[in-house]
C-alpha cells in the first residue's frame, strides 16, 4: 500500500468515528425528547401530586445536553485530525486526540454552548418551566 494509499484508508477510518459520534449525538436528543414528553404526559395526569415535579426532569435534559456536548467536542477533534490527515502524502494512523483538547473550539464548554445545543436544549428547558406554571395554575 502506497502513502496516498494509506492516507486515504486513514480518512476513511476518521471519517467513520465522526459519522459515529453524529449518529450518537442524533440519538441522544432522540431519546431526550422521548423521556421528557413521556414523563410530561404521566406528570399532566389529574391525580398526580405536584406540578413542580415536572422540574426535576431538568436533570436528565442537564444530562444529556452534558452528554451531547462531550460527543460534540470529540467529533470537532476528530474533525482536526481529519484536516491534518488530508494534507500529508503518507500516515501512520494516528488519532491521537489530545493535542487538539487545547483548541478553544475543541473545548466541552465550546462544544455545550454552540448555537446547534444550545437551541435544542435550551428548547426542552423552556418546555419544561412552561408546562410547570400550566400544571401549577391549574
Amino acid at each position: 500500500m502506497n502513502g496516498t494509499e494509506k492516507v486515504i484508508k486513514h480518512l476513511e477510518m476518521t471519517q467513520a468515528v465522526i459519522n459515529r459520534l453524529g449518529r450518537n449525538s442524533f440519538l441522544l436528543k432522540s431519546w431526550s425528547m422521548t423521556i421528557l414528553v413521556a414523563a410530561m404526559v404521566l406528570i399532566a395526569k389529574p391525580d398526580f401530586s405536584s406540578p413542580y415535579f415536572s422540574l426535576v426532569l431538568l436533570i436528565p435534559v442537564m444530562g444529556f445536553w452534558g452528554l451531547d456536548g462531550y460527543f460534540l467536542m470529540q467529533e470537532r477533534r476528530f474533525r482536526e485530525i481529519y484536516k491534518e490527515i488530508r494534507q500529508q502524502e503518507d500516515t501512520d494512523f494516528e488519532m491521537d486526540i489530545k493535542k487538539h483538547k487545547d483548541k478553544p473550539k475543541c473545548s466541552w464548554i465550546s462544544a455545550l454552548f454552540s448555537i446547534t445545543l444550545t437551541v435544542f436544549y435550551l428548547i426542552e428547558v423552556l418546555f419544561v418551566g412552561v408546562i410547570t406554571v400550566l400544571l401549577s395554575s391549574i
